[in-house]
């Protein structure tokens, strides 16, 4: 009995702590922890461009500096996680050796009943020459005719040719967009696409301002909240990517209607990656083919402040081709081919004339058809043999690719994605962990403070006997966890190269 006269619990060693408060206090030590305590976060720290950010003055890097004056602007999620498989081994001449779980591109191969896939292509004395900035007229046509079969059929106003920008990738895209933007506050989500980062960073007239989504309303963009930080903080310009990456989630329907409408009502530039439109899982065979967009809502092509940028990279599973677009009104095409002429100087021209048979409506339904099932399938087979190794997907995918894994209720240190992803590359396998997907343009935030610090991004883009080596991987992993506890974990990691003083040791 306790001096209050209440049973006190006691553990088995005989220690009379409450088991409540034990609880509570191993909890707060598991959650209460630095980046300077763990390695994997110590290595990401020490790669070029991401040291945090504060103000007191920082050391020199001689690795980040120097050239005078040259800022490293940090790598993406993708990249950085390149370089670290590198240093563990990987290379692209034995890529087959390793699963690819962390890439942001889907398998390029054939798949059941899609259409041929591209072996060659024309060279036409004409393509030898620069392509316009705003890229190939009859490309131009093609975007445009495809987006009015597709969601503008009976509507009076129709995209033409010149509400078309042909740019060298989606991040290119979204450049040029943003070297045409004022000085705005403007809203992002976390969690979000990985290079908005570096976007929000590069271009300083962006006023980042982000909105954090959760679990419990699956991530979704909340329009009523859009609605009320454009009235308390003046917001003009809204990025977010639709289907959402990482997440998988998406809004179609009635809210992405409201969504367009409050861009439309409130002057409001939407600016929407669309880049995962195709990749939707219908339950029902009716709806095989169906593809979500905000062209669909748009009253007027001309006025509506919507910019969508999307194009072969994930639809047409042609990431090697950078063959993208930029679709909005007119006055903004011509604004991005003046930002154009000077950031890329324009999308490759033999590619760009390669590409317009690929937009046949009938080809499109085509692909979209055999797109859909080949990736549910993946997407239901990955989720089913997470759940068998005890790793259930709170918020499974709805789109895109991509699962959002909490591995919080894992032992430490294996609760954090960047040593999940570092133990992982011990076992030739590549996730991305969740801090990347965390846009924190001024980068001052403790990395164990973030809301996507227990996440890791999945790709089910790969062959699915990819995904089968990487999920048998993950399970070695938690094996290894249940055999010999959190010990084995957070330490002996290959270091990285990136830095010249180390490339000066190797050569």
């Amino acid at each position: 009995m306790s001096q209050s006269g209440t049973n006190t619990p006691y553990s088995r060693s005989g220690r009379s702590t409450p088991l409540h408060l034990r609880d509570v206090v191993h909890d707060v030590i598991r959650h209460f922890r630095h980046e300077k305590d763990s390695e994997a976060h110590r290595i990401f720290r020490q790669s070029a461009g991401h040291k945090p950010k504060g103000a007191l003055p920082q050391t020199v890097n001689p690795d980040e500096e120097t050239v005078p004056g040259i800022e490293h602007p940090g790598s993406t999620g993708v990249i950085y996680c390149s370089d670290r498989a590198m240093a563990n081994g990987f290379s692209y001449a034995s890529s087959h050796e390793w699963a690819n779980l962390g890439q942001g591109a889907p398998e390029v191969g054939q798949i059941p009943d899609a259409p041929p896939r591209p072996t060659s292509i024309p060279l036409p004395e004409d393509s030898l020459e620069y392509a316009p900035t705003t890229g190939v007229k009859a490309l131009r046509e093609a975007v445009a005719e495809l987006y009015n079969h597709q969601y503008r059929q009976g509507k009076l106003s129709q995209y033409t040719y010149e509400n078309v920008c042909i740019v060298p990738g989606g991040r290119a895209g979204l450049s040029r967009v943003a070297a045409v933007v004022g000085d705005v506050y403007c809203s992002y989500q976390i969690p979000d696409y990985t290079a908005y980062d570096q976007v929000l960073s590069a271009f300083k007239r962006l006023v980042p301002v982000p909105t954090a989504l959760d679990a419990e309303n699956k991530y979704k963009l909340n329009v009523e909240q859009i609605k009320k930080d454009i009235r308390t903080q003046g917001l003009e310009v809204i990025l977010a990517s639709n289907p959402r990456n990482p997440t998988g989630q998406v809004i179609e329907g009635e809210e992405l209607k409201s969504l367009v409408d409050l861009a439309r009502e409130a002057s409001t530039t939407l600016i929407l990656d669309e880049f995962y439109s195709w990749y939707m899982y219908p339950e029902n065979d009716e709806q095989w083919g169906r593809s979500v967009s905000s062209a669909e809502y748009i009253d007027n092509v001309n006025q509506d402040p919507v910019v969508i940028v999307n194009g072969l990279t994930k639809n047409w599973r042609l990431p090697g081709w950078r063959v993208c677009w930029v679709l909005g009104p007119k006055n903004l095409i011509t604004a991005l081919s003046q930002s154009g002429s000077f950031l890329d100087g324009g999308a490759n021209h033999p590619l760009q004339l390669a590409a317009i048979p690929l937009l046949d409506p009938e080809r499109v339904m085509q692909e979209k058809i055999a797109l859909q099932k080949h990736f549910k399938h993946k997407r239901d087979h990955v989720l089913k043999r997470l759940e068998e190794l005890g790793l259930k997907v709170e918020v499974p995918p709805v789109a895109t690719f991509y699962i959002w894994l909490n591995l919080e209720h894992l032992p430490a240190p294996l609760n954090n994605g960047l040593t999940f992803f570092e133990e992982l590359l011990k076992e030739k396998t590549i996730v991305i962990p969740g801090i990347f997907f965390d846009i924190n343009p001024s980068h001052r935030r403790n990395l164990f403070h973030s809301p996507c610090h227990h996440f890791v991004r999945l790709s089910f883009g790969p062959p699915l006997e990819d995904l089968d080596k990487g999920l048998d991987a993950i399970g070695r992993v938690l094996k290894k966890a249940k055999k010999e506890g959190g010990h084995a974990f957070g330490h002996s990691y290959k270091k990285s190269i990136d830095g010249v003083h180390q490339l000066d040791k190797l050569i």
